[in-house]
């Protein structure tokens, strides 16, 4: 399986990080060695000092699928889980001025963190799907799928014109304003509406 994120998804987040809004979707790839499931702790790693978090809806692929037209691309998912992009700031920053690939900030192992569940599409309002991040209790991000500059259904079609999609591959669909630094002993738990998706410490 391979994991495609979507950079720049909504326009307050854009603006907090004083970049374009794009004409069409960004789009960088994580290994599955960046995957933590399960609630595991995540483990602040050396070569950053400003690590952020950024809570995304995730779409889990439910069957191949390669130049799909934006009518179909309801058939290739079914169901939404949550999830945590973690972002070494201060490396991508550099890499950002250097002109060079993220791959480093975005994509080290255990960056990817996935609820355990995914909810049915057909148990919520797909084109307003609420949800959020708290951090040591306090609310620290929240979003709306229908605040997506580019929603589930356009994501599929322009991503599967590059990437054949397959089988359980997660689409990390973007992330809200409000991103921040995680510090050690931080318990994260993020929900969609009311239905808590995670809960792990930062270690």
């Amino acid at each position: 399986m391979k994991i495609i994120c979507i950079g720049r998804n909504y326009v307050k987040h854009i603006e907090e990080l004083n970049s374009e809004r794009p004409e069409e979707p960004v789009i960088f790839l994580k290994p599955d060695s960046s995957i933590l499931r399960k609630n595991r702790p995540f483990f602040i790693p050396d070569f950053s000092n400003d690590l952020h978090h950024e809570v995304e809806l995730v779409l889990k692929i439910d069957k191949v699928g390669k130049s799909i037209s934006r009518k179909f691309a309801t058939r290739y998912y079914s169901s939404v889980g949550l999830g945590i992009d973690f972002t070494a700031r201060d490396l991508q920053n550099k890499l950002k001025d250097k002109g060079l690939p993220w791959e480093k900030s975005k994509a080290f192992d255990f960056s990817a963190a996935i609820s355990n569940d995914f909810i049915p599409l057909e148990e919520l309002d797909a084109n307003n799907i609420r949800f959020r991040l708290e951090i040591n209790g306090e609310t620290r991000q929240t979003g709306e799928s229908s605040r997506m500059i580019f929603p589930f259904d356009e994501l599929i079609e322009h991503i599967s014109k590059f990437f054949t999609l397959k089988t359980g591959d997660l689409i990390y669909t973007g992330t809200p304003a409000g991103v921040g630094p995680v510090q050690i002993n931080d318990r994260l738990e993020g929900y969609i509406e009311d239905r808590k998706m995670f809960d792990f410490l930062i270690k």
